[in-house]
């Protein structure tokens, strides 16, 4: 198995546009990017029986206004949101999934 290589990136418009090291390319919106954040004040977290309950999110006009990315290593990307909401780490499987 190779490992997934991200060539570049760009917001365009109200998208994240990706291309990536096997010349593919995939577009996500932001809104369907916040709502899969993957942070465990997103998604939850497993508490000592492994049982992970999903919390509610609401979101606000505000949390679908990207306004910062930074790309972590050479695994993901980390993305800073209107409403202050910062702790989602994209890895590139997840993006090349979404």
């Amino acid at each position: 198995m190779s490992a997934i290589t991200l060539s570049n990136h760009a917001i365009i418009g109200e998208e994240l546009a990706l291309s990536w090291g096997d010349e593919t390319e995939n577009f996500i919106t932001f809104k369907k990017l916040r709502e899969a954040c993957p942070c465990a004040a997103c998604q939850g977290e497993p508490d000592a029986l492994g049982r992970v309950v999903k919390p509610t999110v609401i979101h606000t006009e505000r949390s679908f206004r990207l306004i910062k990315l930074v790309q972590i290593g050479g695994y993901a990307l980390n993305v800073t949101w209107a409403d202050g909401h910062s702790s989602g780490i994209y890895t590139f499987d997840l993006l090349r999934s979404l």
